[in-house]
């Protein structure tokens, strides 16, 4: 008899939601053998008011007794990661345009993702998701990657750009070994929100473990002024079975704004910057409670297509969503996708003078 699926369990509630997810998935197979201080037994999850052990979301034990990561240990802090842009270093071309330079490598990471859950991630930069690299419209772009894994990686990015730079195996230098560097050169085109990340087979596995970013190129004449924020949308595979991921996140860490509320001002214009980049599932989606946005998909035009309070992204989708809080309080944003907000991809923006 083949062992039930994911959805099965789900539904069955043989998994207790995030709690039993986050208690197991440093025990299973593929994932950190390492036992860490504070690797929670599953026989202490909280009990419902019936004896029966809460599931997922908002009634989870792990998050209901308001357990967070070690973000130190961690080594990046998903409250910073929001307005965290890297805009390299400059220096000016004879042609008169901008140079932006960035040095990025790749590490193999142990990341708590979850309180007492340790994945054995593959990163740029240290960080999930990887620096958030910006510019403008025509600048001259050099990316020096360093591999610095013990597996081998490129870094592939999304835009317009010579096949030489594509960052792709066979393709100009191809695959980036362990101890090896290759310098990626571009303009950036066109405006508008891209993505990066290492396109080595298997590439399911290489964007499940981490290994990617989000690519800004600002329209030359730029957007209005607003408090910018970056949210990529992703899951962990903690079995590594491909088979579905067993945690849901924005910016590294499930039910990370639950905790931490973005913070955010009544009547200011916020834009946000969306990627979805999760892998084994075939959409993710955005909703936001109370309030609605423009929505520019994949940033390449300057009018919005639609005004909405949820959009559906693919794996590389991408948006840029534009709005102003009228009231004050605390609105959850999420996934859609409930079994996805219940497993991690949920939040509040807090909305204060």
């Amino acid at each position: 008899m083949s062992a039930p699926s994911r959805r099965q369990l789900l539904i069955g509630g043989a998994l207790a939601g995030s709690a039993g997810l986050m208690m197991n998935a440093g025990r299973v197979a593929g994932a950190s053998p390492t036992e860490h201080p504070g690797n929670t037994n599953p026989s202490t999850a909280a009990p419902d008011g019936d004896g029966g052990v809460r599931h997922g979301g908002t009634s989870g034990a792990t998050f209901r007794a308001g357990q967070q990561v070690n973000h130190t240990a961690n080594g990046f802090h998903p409250t910073a990661l929001l307005r965290d842009f890297d805009y390299g270093t400059t220096s000016e071309l004879p042609d008169g345009r901008t140079l932006r330079e960035w040095e990025i490598f790749a590490a193999d990471e142990e990341i708590e993702v979850a309180p007492g859950v340790y994945f054995p991630a593959w990163t740029f930069n240290s960080r999930i998701p990887g620096p958030a690299l910006r510019c403008s419209e025509g600048d001259r772009l050099r990316v020096k990657f360093v591999n610095g894994s013990a597996h081998p990686h490129t870094m592939h990015f999304h835009g317009i750009h010579p096949a030489e730079m594509d960052g792709i195996p066979g393709v100009g230098r191809g695959i980036i070994e362990p101890g090896e560097s290759f310098t990626y050169e571009f303009d950036a085109i066109p405006f508008g929100l891209h993505l990066y990340h290492c396109h080595v087979n298997p590439l399911a596995e290489h964007i499940a473990r981490g290994m990617y970013g989000t690519f800004i190129v600002d329209p030359a004449q730029g957007r209005p002024a607003a408090d910018e924020m970056v949210m990529v949308m992703h899951g962990y595979n903690t079995t590594f079975d491909g088979q579905g991921n067993q945690l849901y996140a924005v910016n590294g860490i499930p039910f990370h704004y639950m905790h931490e509320p973005v913070q955010v001002k009544r009547d200011e214009l916020v834009r946000i910057y969306l990627v979805n980049i999760l892998e084994y599932d075939p959409i993710n989606s955005f909703h936001l409670h109370g309030n609605f946005f423009d929505y520019y998909p994949t940033g390449t035009r300057l009018e919005p297509s639609e005004f909405t309070d949820t959009i559906i992204q693919a794996q590389g989708q991408r948006g840029i969503c534009e709005l102003r809080f009228p009231y004050l309080g605390k609105y959850m944003f999420h996934a859609h996708k409930t079994e996805f907000a219940d497993l991690g991809w949920m939040g509040f923006f807090e909305v204060t003078e």
